[in-house]
């Protein structure tokens, strides 16, 4: 899994997604995503779902995007899978702390 972590005024923003997505568009109906390389991949590192994990535990706000990063962060219990979207096949998830 690609992961990336940015600090912003607002918190840490957490981004992951699985390397085949990259550079991809995925729509259902009016909703579309772009896995932007320039967001996803830009000062990527690979990363494990202990990493992943450990990175969302620490986060504000998260955008994962694949299948296997979703499963991460529905597994350890930061996404609820029926808040995931599934575009064109690929799941989509986001994560908020409040």
């Amino acid at each position: 899994m690609l992961l990336t972590e940015r600090d912003t005024p607002e918190g840490l923003l957490v981004s992951v997604c699985d390397p085949d997505v990259v550079g991809e568009t995925f729509e259902d109906g009016k909703v579309s995503l772009t896995v932007d390389a320039g967001f996803y991949e830009a000062d990527a590192t690979e990363a494990d779902a202990d990493a992943v994990a450990d990175s969302l535990a620490r986060a504000t706000t998260a955008n994962i995007v694949g299948e296997e990063s979703v499963a991460v962060a529905v597994e350890r219990g930061f996404v609820d899978e029926t808040n995931v979207l599934d575009l064109d096949g690929t799941l989509h998830a986001q994560y908020l702390r409040l």
